[in-house]
């Protein structure tokens, strides 16, 4: 019995003779009622092959293969789908501005980055799943490619390629040990309810990934949806800072996002990561808009150009490194991650450069987070959390800044760096409203006295990274 929005694995015997990652073709149509869905199957080696496939509704379906391959065409079989538990909710999808599991139910990113984590050694994977387990993100950005950078130059033990970085790479194949351990990783993210934004490319490298010639690329992206697809809790992400790799055109990425659509049965959500150059993320093979910047006060805006929700994926990292990316402080982290959120954007992702000897640091090989945010970003989702996020919208006045407000019932102002004794609001005429003056530090919530309509004279305490919460009275 497989769950609804589970994994259902097809495993084949298979020609073992040649090169079977080229050779072979090998597909499987899902039906259901009606219902006709097309998934293209993957060699996994030693004459192994698989078809997987996520069924979104219950009952029951069957499939059957095509392959260029006469042991493998024709193959048929039938599963019984059974109603999702409470903690299965569907894959994430963009609703307008916002995101929604597939049941419906509102999903705030709250993302962090570890680039390279799942390229670590076992224990030091272990203690970032830990980290995660114990926090509060609900989604990470890595990369399917190991990355090499400042701080990060350890040499993994597999790759997407058979080879090494000596030997060289054989590009026309695939490693299968090396899926099963990232597939490994993407089934604990699962576990704890944790997207992975799945970086395709990215130009740290010094194994010559970043520059495959067209036919090698497409075959991995092909192969990687083959793969990754059935994992309910998968995002795509062409590339981090695409506008970097030099010999990559705008057109190449074109390409790369039509192949993942086109291969992706399951429309999972797909963007891309900038540097200096944002893409156009109003083109329709676009999801939602990723984005790294640091005025995060710009969400609105960038929402009105694309039409779609804005994610700020980077936007510098708490730490203390001489690099400008990674030398903010925890507070200055927080604030942009609030601002994003009144201008109608999302949480800006967290990241931790903080040095330590071992030169492990978060932000890419995980283990263990020690900074300021982590515990002011769990306080921040809870209040999202408790929002009609359904309903809410950036209002954008001409004086103070952006605010989020759920027509008359619901306001959240964020003051930011001011740091007013006091603040008059003013609420609807008529009603009776619950007025909160939230410190997103501290992390308190103080409750005004009694309910109130009209203009109201809200005390303060004179310090920054405060914000005032209206909320309409039972």
């Amino acid at each position: 019995m497989i769950e609804q929005y589970g994994r259902f694995e097809a495993g084949l015997k298979g020609p073992s003779t040649g090169n079977p990652f080229i050779d072979v073709e090998l597909a499987a149509e899902f039906t259901h009622g009606h219902r006709h869905v097309w998934v293209r199957g993957f060699y996994d080696g030693d004459g192994e092959y698989a078809v997987r496939f996520m069924p979104d509704s219950p009952g029951e379906w069957t499939w059957r293969t095509t392959s260029s391959a006469k042991e493998l065409d024709g193959q048929t079989g039938t599963f019984e789908v059974s109603a999702t538990a409470a903690a299965n909710r569907g894959p994430v999808q963009a609703v307008r501005f916002g995101f929604a599991y597939a049941d419906g139910t509102p999903y705030v990113p709250v993302g962090t980055t570890a680039y390279a984590w799942a390229h670590q050694p076992q224990e030091v994977r272990d203690r970032t799943i830990a980290t995660l387990a114990a926090g509060p993100f609900t989604k990470i950005r890595m990369c399917v490619f190991p990355k090499h950078y400042t701080y990060n130059t350890n040499e993994p033990d597999s790759f997407v390629f058979p080879g090494t970085l000596e030997r060289g790479f054989d590009h026309a194949r695939f490693d299968p040990a090396f899926f099963a351990l990232f597939e490994a990783e993407l089934d604990r993210l699962l576990d704890l309810g944790i997207e992975a934004d799945l970086i395709l490319f990215h130009p740290y490298d010094r194994w010559g990934f970043q520059d495959l010639p067209a036919d090698v690329e497409d075959r991995y992206l092909r192969y990687v949806v083959a793969r990754f697809a059935s994992f309910r809790n998968v995002w795509w992400s062409m590339a981090n800072e695409w506008d970097f790799m030099a010999k990559k055109t705008v057109q190449d990425f074109h390409r790369y996002f039509r192949i993942v659509q086109e291969e992706d049965p399951y429309a999972h959500l797909r963007s891309v990561h900038n540097g200096l150059l944002i893409y156009d993320h109003a083109l329709p093979w676009v999801t939602h808009a990723s984005m790294q910047r640091s005025d995060t006060d710009r969400c609105h805006e960038w929402r009105t150009q694309f039409g779609k929700p804005v994610v700020i994926d980077e936007c510098c990292y708490e730490g203390n490194l001489s690099e400008g990316w990674g030398n903010i402080s925890g507070q200055e982290l927080m604030r942009r991650q609030w601002t994003a959120v009144v201008s109608g954007g999302w949480p800006a992702a967290h990241a931790e450069t903080l040095y330590n000897d071992r030169h492990e640091f978060w932000w890419s090989k995980g283990g263990t987070l020690t900074g300021d945010s982590p515990a002011r970003i769990a306080f921040m989702r809870t209040i999202l959390e408790e929002a009609p996020l359904d309903r809410l919208e950036a209002v954008r006045p001409k004086w103070p800044p952006c605010y989020l407000a759920a027509g008359d019932d619901y306001r959240l102002h964020y003051l930011g760096m001011e740091r007013p004794l006091w603040r008059e609001v003013e609420l609807p005429s008529g009603g009776a409203y619950h007025v909160d003056v939230i410190d997103t530090w501290e992390m308190t919530v103080t409750t005004v006295p009694g309910t109130h309509d009209g203009r109201l004279r809200v005390d303060l305490p004179g310090r920054e990274y405060m914000a005032i919460r209206v909320r309409k009275a039972e």
